[in-house]
């Protein structure tokens, strides 16, 4: 008779080594600490530009209409202020709104700036209710530090383990990298961290369907506010005393591995450190999905060169890497603006026809303009295998595409190819006033003029990272 024994077993090493990580993991690379800030910066932009989007400004606000929260957490931009669950949700959904936050690229692809939706709303949440009892709030120093955490626990699940083969989306990624932090920031023990972790990876993961034809559509904006807001849920009811599950991973049968990950073992390739932050690419010049970013720049070049003859071209060549082609290689109707900025194609039509690519080219109005389906239909993607082998080489990590234009009489423009897109770490100096001006003028479409100077300065302030975290989310209220 096969008789299974009802042992507990013993914690699955993957939520130790996050726990410990979260917990007592040192932050000591005044690059990543560099970094982080301006991801915050870059971050913030990202979500004050959503709210030109009533189908973003939709989801925001309390769930119950007139709902007020004492101490409550701010939602930069807005006058809301909400318990810290959907105060992540808020947050986290302005941030990825309009895909334009930064990225990370690997065997899993993903947005670590997704967590600061958690991030945030929790900081502000335990500072207010610490200033209300007289005590220190967290500073921006936590914040920051705090982000590295969450980016390299993402990332680094992200290195080797691939979920979108499964057909999982990477916000499953967010939700565990949001817990472990926001628990630890709640004052979670390792074993608490674990717990909470344990219960991420229980709820499993949205299914990526919704970013893929024939379903792309708008979840794929809220879904990473979605991820933070579950964390934040998560790590408070741990701290109220609610269970984990020791080997939500690996139990036979009943874990995550065997039931969704084709009985693969989740692997953390390299030790937690601040290798994600200080590698994050940053999305300087496009509001678009990253693997078309260099395609984007090759054909804003190419603009001059093509746009009075864009009736006399015969054909485009994209020669680009295995994950574009796997991801955003799209012929056929585009349906929503979710459809066309993951569409390598449209984004590469786009730069060609106007020179330039802004959220609102993914508009109805803009891709009503017959040039741009014409000009899709003329398009072919051809794989570079080098470009495959150094997307994933962990010395390069290049995003290279190549755009060249033929002609209907045999003539035909360079093939300009761009290895690392502005955003990418060998970029990164010449990126920051790129950063800057993109933050500055999103500033500018929210805040009066002085109020916008005000928070453009804040970031050059050499005392930032000792300001009180409820100062800073003050500052923001509109």
């Amino acid at each position: 008779m096969d008789i299974k024994l009802n042992e507990k077993p013993l914690v699955d090493e993957v939520l130790l080594q996050i726990a410990d990580y979260a917990v007592n993991g040192e932050i000591s690379s005044e690059e990543a600490m560099d970094t982080a800030k301006l991801v915050l910066m870059d971050s913030l932009g990202c979500a004050f530009l959503s709210l030109r989007y009533p189908e973003a400004t939709k989801h925001l606000g309390p769930i119950v209409q007139g709902t007020q929260v004492p101490n409550g957490v701010r939602v930069p931009g807005t006058q809301f202020e909400l318990d810290p669950v959907q105060g992540a949700f808020n947050i986290g959904t302005m941030v990825r709104w309009l895909d334009y936050n930064d990225t990370w690229l690997a065997a899993e692809w993903g947005h670590p700036s997704d967590n600061l939706g958690a991030i945030l709303s929790v900081a502000d949440y335990i500072s207010r209710a610490r200033v209300a009892k007289g005590e220190e709030p967290l500073t921006m120093e936590d914040v920051l530090k705090a982000t590295v955490k969450a980016h390299e626990i993402q990332g680094v699940l992200a290195l080797e383990n691939s979920f979108n083969r499964e057909g999982l989306d990477h916000v499953l990624l967010v939700k565990v990298a949001s817990t472990a932090v926001a628990t630890a920031m709640l004052g979670g023990t390792e074993a608490q961290v674990a717990d909470a972790v344990s219960q991420a990876w229980v709820d499993n993961s949205s299914l990526r369907t919704y970013r893929h034809a024939p379903n792309a559509g708008s979840r794929k904006s809220w879904a990473a506010g979605d991820a933070t807001s579950r964390a934040v849920r998560l790590g408070l009811m741990t701290m109220k005393g609610e269970m984990g599950y020791a080997s939500a991973l690996t139990a036979p049968k009943w874990g995550f591995q065997d039931v969704l990950f084709s009985g693969n073992s989740l692997t953390i390739a390299r030790p937690f450190g601040s290798y994600v932050m200080e590698n994050i690419l940053f999305k300087v010049s496009f509001p678009a999905e990253f693997h078309a970013q260099t395609s984007a720049e090759a054909a804003v070049q190419l603009h001059p060169q093509i746009k009075d003859r864009i009736d006399d071209i015969q054909e485009v060549k994209i020669t680009t890497h295995e994950s574009a082609i796997r991801i955003i290689d799209k012929t056929g109707p585009l349906h929503n603006p979710a459809d066309r900025d993951h569409s390598l194609q449209y984004i590469t039509a786009i730069g060609l026809i106007y020179g330039e690519l802004t959220a609102d080219h993914y508009e109805d109005d803009v891709a009503a303009n017959p040039q741009i389906d014409a000009l899709r239909e003329k398009m072919y993607t051809v794989e570079n295998e080098q470009y495959s082998k150094d997307y994933l080489d962990p010395e390069k990590r290049s995003i290279a595409n190549a755009v060249q234009v033929i002609f209907k009489d045999g003539s035909k423009t360079e093939d300009i190819a761009i290895e690392y897109p502005l955003g990418h770490r060998r970029r990164r100096e010449e990126s920051i006033p790129f950063l800057e001006s993109k933050y500055k003028d999103t500033l500018h479409t929210r805040f009066p003029q002085k109020q916008a100077d005000e928070l453009f300065q804040l970031f050059q302030d050499p005392s930032f990272e000792k300001l009180g975290v409820h100062e800073f989310m003050e500052k923001f209220t509109i």
